[in-house]
This record gives structure tokens, C-alpha cells and sequence, in this order.
């Protein structure tokens, strides 16, 4: 195990909001996009979709770097399952807006997957952290607004739970992190199995 302040945390995602969520927990991530084209990747299920994309993510970015033992890179990548379809970021608004007339009232889950890859030593952990979201009953009104806001179509199944969109989500059974797109707890487990203790990674 290396010494405090030995590692570096670097974020393969575009995500303020994952980036925001490390730094309130006191770890300064660097921020990689890795650029990988989503699309490619298919899967029967959101849950084995997230971690795939997360996997993905990590790898690309960590073949990149130049050689740091202490160097993680850690991927993650949330996709909602509602009613049996997979519901990543909308394509438009239109798509946003269908997509809130069948999600208010009812619920989903939201699956964000975890993939963690040490850059020399080539050790890897991940997993799937896993939430339920109620959405509430929203009224047309309420969608065209959001819609028309554009916040929807920058995430996963078009909604926030640390934006406007939380006034749309009644509760939630799990880690409110894992929704907003990364489980503190869930990296805390994963940097364990790696011999990595999460505190070693906050700033001074």
C-alpha cells in the first residue's frame, strides 16, 4: 500500500455533476473525457449496459496516460430501465418529453455502473450501484417547461435529481449519488479491493 497522498483520481466523464460529487467529498479528480462513441455498445439489460459503458470508459482513458503507479481512472455511466426499455440520454426533445408522459406517476430504475483500473498495476474493480426513482405526477405544463429548459437532454433517462428536475422526483430507494451519476460508497468499496483506503485520495 502507498503512502497518504500517493494516488491521483482521474474521472474518464464529462459529468459536472460526478466531478461536483468527489470534490464535496473532498477528492480533487482530474477529468479525462474519454470520447467514446456510446452507440457502439449494446446490451439486453440496463444494468449490464451501465457497467459496459463504465468498463469502456475507464480502459479507453487508461490507455492513454503515460505510465503513474499512483494514477486510478475511474469510468462510470448511469442508463435508466423503465418498463422494460433502456432509457439513456433522450436523442431530442421530442424523445424527452415522450419519455416524461410515461415515466409520470410511475417508477424506474437507475443503474450506474463503477469500473475502477489502477493505470500501472492493472488491478480492476466495478460494479452496479442501483436506485429506485418515483417520479411524480407531473402535469403536461410541468414537462414542456423542463423540456424546454434542456436540462432532460443532457442526461439519462431526461431527468436530475440535483437540478430542476428533483422537483419531479418524488423519492428514491438507495444512494442519491448513484442517481445523480456516482456512489461514494460504492467507490469507497471498490478503492478497498484495490488496497486503495478512500482517504488517501482527499486533498489536504
Amino acid at each position: 500500500m502507498q503512502s497518504d497522498n500517493a494516488y491521483r483520481l482521474i474521472l474518464a466523464s464529462a459529468s459536472p455533476a460526478r466531478r461536483a460529487l468527489l470534490t464535496g467529498a473532498g477528492i480533487d479528480a482530474e477529468v479525462i473525457v474519454s470520447g467514446v462513441d456510446e452507440s457502439v455498445v449494446e446490451a439486453e439489460d440496463a444494468y449490464t449496459l451501465s457497467l459496459a459503458l463504465a468498463r469502456m470508459k475507464a480502459r479507453t482513458v487508461a490507455a492513454e496516460l503515460p505510465a503513474d503507479p499512483g494514477a486510478l481512472v475511474l469510468g462510470c455511466d448511469s442508463v435508466l430501465a423503465f418498463e422494460g426499455e433502456i432509457f439513456g440520454k433522450p436523442a431530442d426533445a421530442r424523445e424527452a418529453a415522450q419519455r416524461w408522459m410515461a415515466m409520470r406517476g410511475k417508477s424506474g430504475v437507475l443503474h450506474t455502473g463503477h469500473h475502477l483500473t489502477g493505470l500501472v498495476s492493472g488491478r480492476q474493480a466495478e460494479a452496479v450501484g442501483t436506485t429506485v426513482v418515483h417520479f411524480a405526477d407531473v402535469t403536461d405544463a410541468e414537462i414542456e417547461a423542463y423540456v424546454a429548459s434542456g436540462e432532460p437532454l443532457q442526461v439519462a433517462g431526461a431527468f436530475t435529481l440535483d437540478g430542476r428536475g428533483g422537483a419531479f422526483v418524488e423519492r428514491i430507494e438507495g444512494d442519491p449519488g448513484n442517481v445523480i451519476g456516482l456512489s461514494l460508497p460504492l467507490l469507497r468499496t471498490l478503492l478497498a479491493q484495490m488496497d486503495v483506503p478512500i482517504t488517501t485520495l482527499w486533498r489536504n
